[in-house]
């Protein structure tokens, strides 16, 4: 028995022609309310393209790439939104709150599904520990928290969080709104500030800003190419929310107008306040005044010297912090919820409660998350690298996924069994392949800079060997399920 579902455009006979179909119907999108209203789409794109990544992450990659980040962004920023506006297009063919899992099913199979589906819980589950920690960190900022273990602030940062997602998806809406909101008004503000600052010249912590600040320390590439390359793992970890907006369509009214102006306004974003925040950054001070053990936006702010700045934007990025947290239960909680109804993840990740939230998935999410507690007892000072490289392996294999998906559509597309949505992928196939490519890249830099990262990339055997183990574990419950739908 084969594992793949028949196609929604299956050729009807020999030698007859293909013709378009019936899309896929995926039993994973029944029972959801469609709360979510054009603006809190708008702000999860925002708050998806905006993250810890840039708030807190490119402190350290500035003080280790010069400059030259505002390059690595941008480069990123593009393959991002080659990615999100993949998705964009097969939402627009077919809205599902299984998302990227939902079209490998369909595109690729029940195996194509189940990998796709744990690569992503791979992803968001090492990301929690992530933010946990992150928020832990932030919080010993303020000095009422300094004597608090880091891992119970972790502890409370999870339980905030998952309260909130498990009530029903309006309070996730209206909590990625406001967390958004705060994100976008302290970017234009700090956008606002340095700008002045630029351009009167003022005394930033007894330095002068302009750009003689870029010329007098070493130029765009003050430590050479190499740095530049081995910071892109990081980069793309900041990018690593962009498809939540895809997983959110499930749950909207009018998906046709909503997302379009949602995934084209993340291109114009991330110019703005990912490229254009570290070119700021560069110019108010020397790279080497940032480091990784404090948000540059504090940095600044901090040497600035006015009171209460650097409290402020330390707010912020918790903000940010708690705002992924808030996504990565979300989304994880409706991908499992997709699998489970397939068979490929635990019965009781399909559970939904009252508010139809689909309680059992964003539990087994926090799961981890607490494990991440653990974590920060045990290490607290090397807690986020270590989940952030992993986070990374399940962004690109998520990343990947959504591109073959894309490609899979686009030649279906080409054969006249299923049709392409007015909104596209430019490019394609040329921009999927590219893509892929990146990706392949990306896990190569992993390696290739040594240290933690190569012992991660060294875990993907392990972890092929995992994603092989479950899937004979559930085969049989996954097939006979297709089986049933088939029927």
């Amino acid at each position: 028995m084969s594992d793949r579902t028949p196609s929604a455009g299956t050729t009807p006979g020999a030698g007859s022609p293909a013709r378009p179909a019936a899309p896929h119907v995926d039993a994973g999108d029944a029972g959801y309310s469609k709360d979510l209203k054009s603006r809190h789409i708008n702000m999860i794109a925002i708050g998806g393209a905006i993250g810890t990544g840039l708030f807190l992450g490119a402190g350290g990659r500035l003080a280790g790439a010069g400059p030259s980040l505002a390059l690595a962004y941008a480069v990123c920023g593009l393959f991002a939104f080659f990615v999100v506006r993949a998705l964009g297009e097969l939402v627009l063919y077919r809205p599902s709150s299984g998302a990227f899992v939902s079209y490998a099913r369909e595109f690729m199979g029940e195996k194509g599904a189940y990998t796709a589906g744990w690569l992503y819980f791979l992803n968001w589950s090492t990301t929690a520990v992530a933010d946990i920690t992150a928020a832990a960190t932030y919080a010993h900022f303020w000095a009422m928290f300094s004597d608090v273990d880091q891992w119970i602030l972790a502890l409370i940062a999870l339980a905030v969080v998952l309260t909130a997602n498990l009530i029903s998806v309006k309070y996730f809406g209206e909590m990625e709104f406001w967390f958004a909101i705060v994100k976008v008004a302290a970017l234009v503000v700090f956008m606002g500030v340095g700008i002045f600052l630029v351009a009167t010249s003022h005394d930033v912590g007894g330095h002068t800003p302009g750009l003689h600040t870029l010329t007098d320390n070493g130029g765009v590439f003050p430590l050479g190419m190499l740095p530049l390359l081995l910071v892109v793992q990081g980069v793309v970890f900041a990018y690593a929310s962009v498809e939540l907006c895809g997983v959110a369509a499930g749950e909207t009214r009018d998906p046709e107008k909503v997302m379009p102006r949602a995934i084209n306004s993340i291109m114009w974003r991330v110019a703005l306040f990912y490229v254009g925040s570290v070119v700021l950054l560069a110019l108010l001070l020397p790279y080497t005044s940032y480091s990784a053990d404090e948000s540059p936006f504090v940095t600044v702010f901090d040497k600035l010297g006015v009171p209460g700045a650097g409290g402020v934007m330390n707010f912020v990025v918790l903000t940010a912090a708690l705002s992924s947290l808030n996504s990565g239960l979300y989304s994880t909680g409706r991908i499992l919820r997709s699998m489970a109804v397939a068979g490929s993840a635990p019965k009781f990740t399909a559970l939904m409660n009252r508010g139809q939230v689909p309680y059992g998935g964003i539990l087994l999410t926090a799961a981890f998350g607490v494990l991440g507690v653990g974590l920060n007892y045990v290490m607290p000072g090397e807690a986020f690298e270590l989940v952030l490289n992993f986070a990374s392996i399940g962004i690109l294999g998520t990343w990947g996924m959504i591109m073959i998906c894309s490609l899979l559509f686009w030649r279906r597309a080409e054969e006249g069994r299923v049709v392409r949505p007015a909104y596209r992928l430019p490019g394609a196939p040329y921009t999927q392949v590219a893509t892929l490519l990146f990706l392949v890249s990306v896990l190569f830099l992993m390696w290739w800079g040594g240290g933690v990262g190569r012992t991660t990339v060294a875990c993907l055997p392990l972890i092929a060997a995992l994603l092989v183990g479950g899937w004979f574990a559930v085969r049989k419950r996954v097939l006979a399920l297709a089986a049933e739908r088939r029927d």
